[in-house]
């Protein structure tokens, strides 16, 4: 049996209240940027047409959104696509105008204003009952893997250490839903999956740390339950930190190389993987800890078998 040597453990859980009232703050926060900004939904979720154009030079993103708004595209969202040259022109839906002709219409006042050659790059068009469609099944979606996690966590550990994961896992959802709120971030499929790779990446993390300390609680006998973790996440701790490092270099690489296209996934992941691996050891644990797991908890019963006393008994 390994030797656990308690006097080099890291006290995670005496710093408990201040990861309680940090994450309580994230998440009011959150909460209140979801609530009054709202997420910046894509064309996957709205519908409507996406243009996506390149100029000769650097274009002016304001000079471009005046003229949209002083040639009837008032709702027309301008942003950069990659570079300074590349700009994607968002428009709602118009029952009345196709979406070829919507882009050569677009693509005649840019080059009528700006003085610039302007080429077409692509058009994508999404009509609004897909997006409705879209925004329920991934609401649902994620909905389905919380509810399944906690019935599996459920019977493969202990009913706390379930809660305390679907607590971890909400409390991830909700922190890269509030960043992509706060910073008005585009909010797609692509983005949809970043989030349910999260809830998966945190999950693996959970799980590694509820087993040990499974293991932990039936090999120490005289500890705390409090002391018990700190133990277990001591010892996971370098399992962790290695995880993480690789996993960010990949999705650093991502992020700053991966081009527009890639750039809301890899913000996702990059967040994720920061916020799920603090609420591995600091929401997931401390939940458990709180709902009282003892021993008693995860040691198995004993069923004494029928008649075993008499056997014993005989020569």
């Amino acid at each position: 049996m390994q030797i656990l040597r308690l006097k080099e453990t890291v006290a995670f859980m005496s710093y408990r209240k201040i990861a309680l009232v940090f994450s309580a703050l994230l998440m009011i926060a959150s909460i209140t940027s979801l609530a009054t900004n709202k997420l910046n939904f894509g064309l996957d979720f709205t519908g409507g047409t996406l243009i996506e154009v390149g100029f000769q030079e650097a274009a002016d993103l304001e000079t471009l959104r005046d003229v949209m708004k002083s040639n009837g595209f008032a709702d027309a969202k301008v942003q950069f696509y990659g570079s300074s040259r590349d700009v994607v022109i968002r428009l709602g839906l118009r029952d009345d105008v196709k979406a070829e002709m919507l882009g050569n219409e677009v693509l005649d006042v840019l080059q009528g204003t700006t003085g610039q050659t302007v080429d077409m790059r692509r058009i994508e068009f999404v009509g609004a009952s897909v997006g409705d469609e879209l925004a329920e099944q991934g609401g649902l979606a994620m909905l389905t893997a919380l509810i399944c996690i906690l019935v599996y966590v459920a019977f493969r550990f202990e009913w706390r250490f379930a809660v305390g994961s679907v607590v971890a896992l909400f409390h991830d959802v909700l922190l890269t839903l509030g960043l992509f709120s706060i910073l008005q971030l585009e909010f797609d499929l692509t983005v949809l999956a970043a989030i349910l790779a999260v809830i998966g990446y945190s999950l693996n993390d959970t799980i590694v740390v509820s087993d040990r300390i499974r293991e932990n609680f039936r090999k120490i006998r005289n500890s705390e339950a409090e002391e018990i973790i700190n133990v277990s996440l001591t010892q996971t701790l370098s399992r962790t930190f290695i995880t993480s490092i690789t996993t960010l270099l990949v999705l650093a690489a991502l992020f700053f190389q991966g081009g527009a296209l890639i750039h809301g996934f890899a913000t996702a992941l990059l967040f994720g993987v920061f916020v799920g691996t603090y609420s591995s050891i600091y929401v997931a644990s401390l939940v458990a800890l709180s709902l009282g797991i003892s021993k008693e908890d995860l040691i198995p019963e004993v069923i004494e078998k029928e008649g075993a006393d008499q056997e014993a008994m005989m020569p």
